[in-house]
């Protein structure tokens, strides 16, 4: 990308541990803690609707067990995706990338999605999260930042919809990162904030791309990747980091 239009504060989840990941609950409240980007999750249902959710199983953020993406939406609509967190947040539904995207442009907020497939469904994941957002963000101002560990999912998201810029998410430095980040036609690389130093920044920076970190939750860490000339973080502690910060 020519120019980079995100904020460098990204709230992760939602709202971080401060609501249930991945509901409209979490946006909201990143929202009133001033957060104008907001990072998720993406996977694909048994009959092909894009939802929101991290894990591959049910078990940890709803009231159901087993596979999500071996259900069909019809049944994960139905689930609580709330409860497990708060009281206050028990009956909060799993949000359709839909219903997350028409928050978004409703509220004028940018959007982070992390393709995280299935196992198995990499390719299939890539293609469908790509194209509906690209359906979802036509005509947008500003389309969402498509990431993932993925590599299979990025080439069919970059197949699917060429337009949308990418972001190569890394949790260690293997040989040949950046030219893999390149060979993506990647607008930025996101890595695990402990893996940058001013080096690899410059890297990046050299190869037309952005450097992201996450998750980033202390202000030490903070402090330290805004001297290096980092370009994003994403944070879990939207409670201590304002996104003037």
């Amino acid at each position: 990308m020519n120019t980079w239009p995100y904020p460098f504060w990204i709230a992760h989840r939602g709202a971080g541990k401060l609501a249930p990941e991945n509901t409209l609950a979490a946006f909201r409240l990143g929202a009133q803690h001033g957060y104008r980007m907001f990072e998720c999750d993406a996977k694909l249902s048994r009959d092909g609707v894009v939802f929101l959710m991290h894990d591959a199983t049910l078990e940890r953020t709803t009231n159901a067990g087993g596979i999500g993406g071996e259900r069909p939406w019809s049944e994960l609509a139905q689930l609580d995706a709330g409860g497990w967190h708060s009281r206050t947040y028990a009956g909060e539904p799993l949000p359709t990338m839909e219903n997350f995207a028409r928050w978004c442009l409703a509220s004028g907020h940018f959007a982070d999605i992390e393709i995280k497939p299935t196992p198995g469904t990499e390719r299939e994941t890539g293609e469908a999260v790509a194209r509906e957002a690209q359906r979802l963000w036509a005509g947008a101002a500003v389309p969402p930042l498509l990431t993932s560990f993925k590599e299979e999912s990025l080439r069919a998201a970059r197949e699917a919809a060429p337009g949308l810029p990418r972001g190569l998410l890394l949790d260690k430095l293997r040989d040949g990162w950046l030219d893999a980040a390149q060979a993506l036609d990647c607008a930025a690389v996101v890595c695990n904030y402990n893996l940058w130093d001013a080096e690899r920044v410059r890297q990046v920076h050299a190869a037309g791309m952005r450097a992201l970190s996450y998750t980033v939750n202390d202000e030490w860490a903070a402090r330290w990747l805004q001297g290096l000339g980092t370009d994003g973080v994403v944070t879990d502690r939207v409670d201590l980091f304002g996104p003037a910060g």
